[in-house]
């Protein structure tokens, strides 16, 4: 438990020193200079996402990376297995993402701050009228340029199993036209779920071949959701 207890207070002491990172983000924004502020956005919370990574003392093994497209904003779809699943896309992919994260996360105080600077999307999936909103929102803001990641299983398996993916999930890719990219995490719930503390373990990142849901067969494009977890799961 000492692991998890010194993992824990790195936690709460980055998220003081990250205060004064969102200082000089808003300056920057203040003085007109937003390209140079998105930039560090990004720049902050991949730093962040992977030192509460990194933390645990764990192997990450990125497959793939060559999968993600350089000119164009897409949908990343994930299987999500535990918690720090958000850090390692965060701090992985080599692109800036916002995430559809759940509702719970808005509590978390500076997390939500930044989360929110990000173009995250807060989800409460007991709600069908707040979540039909937040997709829409998540349409929004892939049309606006941004990518965005969903997990379409809707909740933490904590086991190496993916759950069944919500059909609906997928009407964000269908209304904005982007490109899906998925994206296997294998073994990241033995960080933190598998003993409910934090344990040093080797993940795989394996990101798949973008899809182009426009040169999808009939059938395929019907049953997206299955289409996208058939590939998740076959890795």
């Amino acid at each position: 438990m000492i692991k998890t207890s010194l993992w824990f207070v790195n936690f709460v002491l980055y998220q003081i020193l990250s205060l004064f990172f969102l200082f000089k983000y808003k300056v920057l924004i203040k003085i007109g200079k937003e390209e140079r502020a998105k930039k560090y956005l990004h720049k902050v919370t991949t730093r962040w996402a992977r030192n509460m990574v990194k933390s645990t003392g764990s192997k990450i093994n990125v497959i793939g990376l060559d999968n993600v497209p350089k000119d164009e904003n897409v949908l990343f779809v994930s299987n999500h297995q535990g918690n720090f699943d958000i850090p390692l896309l965060l701090g992985y992919l080599p692109t800036a993402v916002g995430f559809v994260a759940k509702v719970e996360l808005q509590k978390v105080p500076v997390v939500r701050t930044w989360m929110a600077l990000m173009k995250c999307v807060f989800i409460d999936r007991k709600d069908p009228r707040h979540s039909l909103q937040a997709i829409i929102t998540g349409i929004n803001y892939l049309k606006e340029g941004h990518s965005m990641v969903i997990f379409p299983e809707g909740t933490r398996s904590k086991r190496d199993e993916v759950g069944e993916f919500k059909a609906g999930s997928m009407k964000m890719a269908l209304k904005s036209n982007v490109k899906i990219v998925p994206i296997t995490i294998d073994g990241s719930y033995k960080m933190l779920e598998e003993h409910n503390k934090i344990k040093k373990v080797n993940v795989n990142l394996i990101i798949h071949p973008p899809i182009d849901i426009n040169a999808l067969e009939k059938e395929e494009a019907k049953n997206l959701h299955e289409y996208i977890r058939n590939i998740i799961i076959n890795k």
